[in-house]
């Protein structure tokens, strides 16, 4: 059984669309943290794509590059985390079967985001598949008996059903998973070009892979206060999500920016121009890295197979124990 001193983060993403400002300041500004510590697994959570996307399979394929693409160019490193891709590891599977013989119905149906994903989505995600999404992500998790678990606030319920799910598996089988635990990002919430939080559902996002041109033109789209009308206009900055940006590249001058705001002194124009030359080049040696990777498809490839038999290698040994503790595969 796994040395419960030995700390370990595990986290994932779903390979359903461009990773954007919300991701690189959110989840993987902690996976670039995370990956320069022992134990860190970060998976292409390609099955897990299936529970929206099922009709469109050639792009979860497609886009499982783009995704790994964007996690290397963030600055997660390959030669001290394990990359790996979900539907390479049946151990996931297999414990998502066992859990699944113990998990009351009637905890999943009571998980906020079910309902409320049907509701935003349609009826036709509402699956088996769907309703079991949280006890396939907690299996992701528990398979490498994770201690945190990198996520969002949305996620958060998620994960408070995944620790109940353990703790009635270890009390029926003694103590063998791990209850993980939440890490949340400095930045949960990265505004959108439209004021809401940048999201892939709502189509207002600025990608990690779009070029300079189109982030200066996203940003001069952008909502901003709408009780400033006029350039000389008092602004409210702490309601602007031009203004939350600057905190995020911007730190240093976000005081004089919303002294001026305030006053009136400083225009949206002005602010906006501000905010695309500090994001630009903020994101400039990332995005050229990205396509410096992209030039090599080999080394991607070598860098999931690798993974995916690390991953392995540690979710068989949980696998093991949760086979032991069941009396079943001997």
């Amino acid at each position: 059984m796994q040395d419960s001193s030995q700390t370990l983060s595990m986290s994932g993403m779903r390979p359903t669309g461009q990773l954007h400002l919300g991701h690189l300041f959110g989840t993987l500004a902690l996976w670039t943290q995370a990956s320069e510590m022992e134990g860190a697994f970060f998976e292409i959570a390609d099955l897990h794509a299936f529970t929206t996307s099922y009709a469109n399979p050639q792009l979860i394929h497609d886009m499982r590059q783009e995704l790994l693409l964007d996690w290397l160019a963030a600055g997660v490193d390959p030669n001290k985390a394990t990359i790996f891709l979900q539907s390479a590891i049946p151990e996931i599977s297999e414990l998502n079967t066992i859990l699944a013989m113990i998990l009351p119905v009637a905890w999943l149906q009571r998980v906020p985001t079910y309902k409320e994903q049907i509701a935003a989505l349609g009826p036709e995600i509402a699956t088996y598949g769907f309703l079991g999404y949280p006890l396939l992500q907690l299996c992701d998790i528990a398979v490498f008996r994770a201690h945190r678990v990198p996520v969002g606030k949305d996620q958060l319920s998620h994960l408070e059903l995944g620790r109940e799910i353990i703790r009635r598996f270890n009390h029926f089988y003694g103590d063998v998973l791990v209850e993980p635990q939440a890490l949340l990002s400095a930045f949960p919430d990265v505004p959108g070009t439209d004021g809401r939080k940048m999201s892939k559902s709502y189509h207002n996002t600025i990608a990690i892979a779009d070029d300079a041109a189109t982030t200066q033109q996203k940003i001069r789209g952008m909502i901003t206060d709408p009780q400033k009308i006029r350039k000389n206009d008092p602004g409210h900055p702490e309601i602007c999500p031009v203004f939350k940006l600057h905190t995020m590249v911007n730190a240093e001058r976000t005081p004089a920016i919303s002294e001026d705001c305030k006053s009136g002194a400083l225009g949206c124009v002005a602010c906006k121009t501000e905010l695309s030359e500090k994001l630009t080049s903020h994101l400039a040696p990332i995005r050229a890295r990205r396509h410096e990777l992209a030039q090599d498809p080999a080394k991607l490839e070598r860098i999931l197979s690798t993974g995916n038999q690390r991953a392995r290698e540690a979710a068989s040994t949980t696998l093991h124990d949760v086979r032991t503790a069941l009396k079943i595969g001997n």
